[in-house]
């Protein structure tokens, strides 16, 4: 369970053999304290219990993460049909995040804004859950997406001495490690700090050369028993090498895909590479300024720095021909961050009111070096033939030439008011003061790059049961334009703000064997659309397209031993409203977007052998156009995964010893952005000391 005011670790007493305070004593069974009362913190929302919040939300745990292995967006969310990246693991995540079919371009890491939708993900060693929030988040987050929300929590101190070393292999030939360790620091237990350490090297199935180091540090300081103070900090340094080329599917002739290949030496340029350094730190004070009253500061910032030296190929005919561009830039993205947020309880007459309310302040700053970067018609090959092209020019790093910044002031309030043990209705709005920068720091004179909105959100709560909720929801977002991306005639150019709007109505279950959510859904959202003016390709916003879809997930506890789960979200997307000169696009679906996606997942715990877990999946992507004119489709593949997990008393310390492959059949197929993932394993021990 969580220390509802230090924050940190307490003993569960849970089964769940992950728990860094857990007593060393190895049992077999499934965990059943992730029900109804597990809380969820989503940005003016406040914390808030799963069952009780009403939109669709997805927590990944630290013990599922280490279980499954996983180390991207997409293995992390595998039994999520609603979560998608087209990014396969060992890879640059260039744009390959969706939820409900929409990108993702919110993430946020201990409640601070990072920009981490493209150029990789966020490190997984220091990380206690990620929270996949699906649709719009105005409310809640302030501009963004209407995708939805990814955000990390990062690993928090223990009341318990631990300590924790994990060694591990993965296919081909990466070796890693990492140190977790925590506990208290003063002889009172006052100050707690989590200093996690890791690191890997070697050649991943896909041939990409990894070399990435991290390291994280929590501490927590109990100034008074209604008031802490903590600071988090986490730090990577990543160089990824080689990996295979980014694809573009825009030139290809005709309707026929060229031949799936995994011979990965041939899909890459063998001195290509892409390098970031990643920072993100925290800082706050929680304070419990009564018994149903609370105060919660923030501050936080979060930077990253790209160095690219990247492939990107556009397939010209079925036979596996290509043009091939070198992409080098170096981009720093960093935010600011503060906010203050006041949650408590307050009753009048018969009516029990939650009330949240709370300014923030955003700042980001995006450098990117207009002046030295580079997109290029370097190389032609093909597919299944050797790439002798190398890359033999100066490379010049800088970061000047294109600041971009902007700025968000905020000021949110919620009340979610009780009416009785079954009724309750959410009123809340999010006034925004959005502004870009020019290059000095000034407000930019056209009006179109400033906004003052209000985003409204409504929700209808119904509880028959304490374990039950069904819920109607709408809410409004404000989404900041991006900037244009390099391969565009417009690079740099960053498009105006849009508005979106999402209707949502569903149900939570969870009680005993079963848990369930639903959903069914609508996303209003502005389109942008590649269009081709005098032979140049420029990024335009055009339109509208809508976004209805159902989504259901499901876990069922069979016995004891075996839970099996499963999930479909359903999706039809539409572009509406498109200009003149796109109308042969009117009624198509977008980009990316497939109707169909689904999971299946099992988890078993034999008794016969103490300490053993197995556990199953399968995941089906349906087919999706690779642009809007929706003239040629990926075709929908299935993938399966297995693991184990042994966990053992070896010298009175707890041993585990873990391993997983994935896509066990060696399906081949083509993602939006890459060749798939093929075959590939992990096996890794951990001691608690």
């Amino acid at each position: 369970m969580r220390d509802a005011r230090s924050g940190r670790t307490a003993d569960s007493g849970t089964m769940e053999a992950s728990d860094p305070d857990q007593d060393d004593v190895i049992v077999n069974g499934l965990r059943t304290d992730d029900g109804q009362n597990r809380v969820a913190r989503n940005g003016a929302l406040g914390a808030k219990t799963l069952i009780d919040t009403p939109y669709s939300l997805t927590v990944i745990d630290e013990s599922d993460i280490r279980r499954r292995q996983a180390t991207s967006i997409g293995q992390i969310f595998a039994n999520d049909p609603s979560v998608y990246s087209a990014a396969p693991a060992g890879t640059t995540n260039w744009w390959g995040t969706q939820i409900r079919g929409l990108d993702v371009r919110s993430y946020y890491v201990d409640d601070v804004p990072m920009l981490l939708y493209w150029g990789g993900d966020f490190p997984l060693e220091p990380i206690e859950s990620v929270n996949a929030l699906k649709g719009l988040t105005g409310f809640m987050y302030g501009f963004g997406s209407p995708g939805g929300v990814i955000s990390y929590r990062t690993k928090r101190p223990t009341d318990k001495p631990m300590l924790a070393t994990d060694l591990g292999y993965r296919t081909d030939s990466v070796f890693y490690a990492r140190v977790d360790a925590g506990g208290p620091v003063t002889q009172d237990g006052a100050l707690g700090y989590r200093l996690n350490l890791g690191g890997e090297k070697g050649t991943t199935y896909s041939r990409a050369g990894v070399n990435r180091y991290v390291g994280s540090l929590a501490l927590d300081y109990r100034i008074s028993p209604d008031l802490h103070w903590y600071a988090t900090g986490t730090y990577e340094d990543s160089d990824l090498r080689h990996e295979p080329f980014t694809i573009y599917w825009d030139e290809l002739q005709g309707n026929v895909l060229p031949r799936v290949t995994y011979d990965y030496d041939k899909l890459n340029i063998a001195n290509s590479y892409y390098r970031t350094k990643t920072l993100a730190v925290a800082t706050g004070l929680d304070w419990a300024v009564a018994a149903d009253w609370s105060v919660r500061l923030t501050y936080g910032y979060t930077s990253k720095l790209h160095h690219s030296n990247k492939a990107f190929v556009y397939l010209d005919n079925p036979a596996g021909d290509y043009t091939g561009y070198a992409y080098n830039f170096a981009e720093l993205d960093r935010y600011h961050f503060a906010q203050a947020l006041v949650q408590g309880d307050v009753t009048t007459g018969p009516v029990r009111h939650e009330v949240v309310a709370g300014v923030a302040f955003q700042a980001s700053f995006s450098d990117f070096g207009i002046n030295d970067y580079y997109w290029g018609h370097d190389f032609d090959g093909n597919l299944y033939r050797d790439q002798p092209f190398r890359v033999t020019r100066a490379i010049r790093f800088s970061t000047d030439g294109s600041p971009t910044q902007d700025q968000q002031r905020a000021l949110f309030l919620s009340d979610t008011l009780h009416l009785g043990e079954q009724w309750q209705v959410m009123l809340g709005a999010r006034y925004t003061h959005y502004t870009l920068l020019d290059r000095d720091g000034d407000p930019q004179t056209d009006s179109s790059y400033r906004a003052n909105k209000v985003s409204p959100t409504v929700a209808l709560i119904f509880k028959p049961a304490p374990y039950v909720t069904l819920y109607t929801s709408y809410v409004e977002a404000m989404e900041p334009g991006s900037r244009v991306a390099g391969q565009y005639a417009n690079a740099g150019e960053v498009l105006k703000p849009t508005v979106s709007k999402q209707y949502e109505a569903g149900v939570k279950y969870e009680h005993g064997r079963l848990s369930l959510t639903s959903a069914a859904f609508q996303v209003e959202r502005a389109n942008t659309i590649d269009r081709i003016v005098n032979g140049a390709r420029w990024l335009t916003q055009d339109g509208l397209t809508r976004y209805r879809g159902v989504e259901a997930i499901a876990r069922y506890r069979v016995t004891n031993d075996v839970r099996i789960g499963a999930g479909v979200v359903h999706l039809d997307p539409r572009i509406r409203n498109v200009s003149a000169g796109n109308e042969d696009l009117l009624g198509n679906r977008p980009q990316g977007t497939a109707n169909w996606q689904a999971t299946g997942n099992v988890e078993y715990f034999p008794s016969v052998i103490p300490g053993l877990s197995l556990h199953g999946a399968v995941r089906h992507t349906g087919a999706m156009p690779t642009s809007d004119a929706n003239t040629l489709y990926l075709p929908g593949y299935t993938t399966a995964n297995a693991g184990f997990q042994y966990q053992m008393l070896v010298a009175s310390r707890k041993v585990t010893v873990t391993g997983n492959v994935n896509n066990l059949t060696n399906v081949k197929y083509w993602t939006l952005t890459n060749v798939g993932e093929g075959i590939n394993g992990a096996l890794g021990i951990r001691v608690d000391w």
